[in-house]
């Protein structure tokens, strides 16, 4: 079997508002082979800068774009393909965009492997370790506290034993940051798990003082607080306060994983396999993870491509925490463009069972929401 082409397919919802929700456009990566097999991915990144990385030509031995260089490869080959991607792309690539890219490329040759093969991808990764997974319903915060108490309390008789909120208005003003956690909690009960992402707000000062304010509020972690890059910070956080402290979903790759586990002392480590490097480089940073005792949950607030990936990688690792689920159904892109529409029961989300990722694009949906 040989990879005959890579195709990026950029969807874009008709109107997007100007916040924090990477579920309003995607860029869906298709490798098809000379098998008739089509393995499908995706990245979660600035859409177009990826397109070009993948689709780009040749230029010269260490900046080429990603399709040139697979094209014609094996596609079971997955970690030699990673290596060559990475080497040929070494010059721009070696981070961010570059990495993201190969996300969506790797991800999608686990996908046909597994549908040559007609078996999971977890299965293939060698996991096994659950039938179903806990998930958390992964929301934006309420444009006010009480908006943040009324989703709170609709996400819990909904079933979901956690909940996590984000982003504005949090970092407003301590009066605000403290009032959303507090109607959070009240609206959520409290026999539930309260997640809280801070939306890269504050400094190392500030986030103590906000980690200390929150303790009475009993929450399950405190998801990025600091700009990425301040290491020392997160140290410095991290050792202060009993809360979890969640981070990763900005890396993309084990080497920047590395930073936030051994400098940072981050406790949760959050990978997105749409920019992390795909499932290949996600089991190593997993094991980097296990290897330090620290715990992993995916990032994933894109379409159900990316969380079905999500539920292989977790299904494979030992050190497995929770899911990262966006509950609310209502979101035009994510519910129209597979085939497969993902539901959690009472807070659990099953494991796939079909070949490969087990998930399909509902080409309907895909045409109209495609940007030419």
């Amino acid at each position: 079997m040989k990879i005959t082409d890579v195709e990026t397919l950029y969807l874009r919802q008709p109107q997007v508002k100007e916040q924090c929700d990477s579920g309003q456009d995607a860029l869906i990566v298709k490798v098809t082979t000379d098998a008739g097999i089509t393995g499908l991915g995706e990245v979660d990144s600035s859409p177009l800068a990826v397109k070009g990385a993948i689709e780009g030509p040749f230029s010269h031995t260490v900046t080429s774009g990603l399709r040139e260089i697979i094209r014609g490869e094996d596609p079971f080959e997955t970690e030699y393909l990673w290596h060559k991607m990475y080497r040929a792309n070494i010059y721009a690539g070696r981070r961010g965009i570059g990495i993201h890219a190969m996300s969506g490329i790797d991800m999608a040759l686990w996908d046909i492997k597994g549908k040559a093969l007609g078996l999971p991808v977890w299965k293939l990764l060698g996991g096994g370790f659950h039938k179903k997974l806990r998930c958390y319903a992964s929301s934006l915060f309420g444009s006010t506290p009480q908006a943040t108490h009324d989703l709170a309390r609709r996400f819990r008789d909904r079933g979901f034993s956690a909940v996590k909120f984000g982003w504005a208005p949090m970092g407003r003003d301590a009066k605000t940051d403290v009032d959303l956690v507090r109607q959070g909690r009240r609206g959520l009960g409290d026999d539930a798990d309260l997640l809280i992402d801070a939306g890269l707000v504050w400094d190392a000062k500030t986030a103590l003082q906000r980690a200390r304010a929150f303790e009475e509020f009993n929450i399950f972690w405190l998801e990025e607080p600091l700009s990425p890059d301040d290491y020392e910070g997160y140290r410095k956080l991290s050792e202060a306060t009993s809360i979890r402290i969640a981070a990763g979903e900005e890396e993309s790759n084990r080497f920047s994983f590395l930073e936030l586990m051994d400098k940072g002392k981050i406790d949760v480590v959050q990978i997105d396999l749409t920019r992390c490097g795909g499932f290949t480089e996600a089991m190593k940073i997993a094991s980097l993870a296990q290897d330090r005792g620290l715990v992993v949950a995916n990032h994933g607030f894109t379409t159900y491509i990316n969380v079905t990936a999500a539920l292989h990688f977790l299904n494979s690792i030992p050190n497995a925490l929770i899911v990262e689920f966006v509950a609310e159904e209502e979101t035009t892109l994510r519910e129209k463009i597979t085939q497969q529409r993902l539901r959690a029961e009472d807070g659990y989300l099953r494991i796939p069972d079909a070949p490969g990722l087990g998930i399909d694009l509902d080409e309907e949906g895909v045409r109209r929401f495609r940007v030419a």
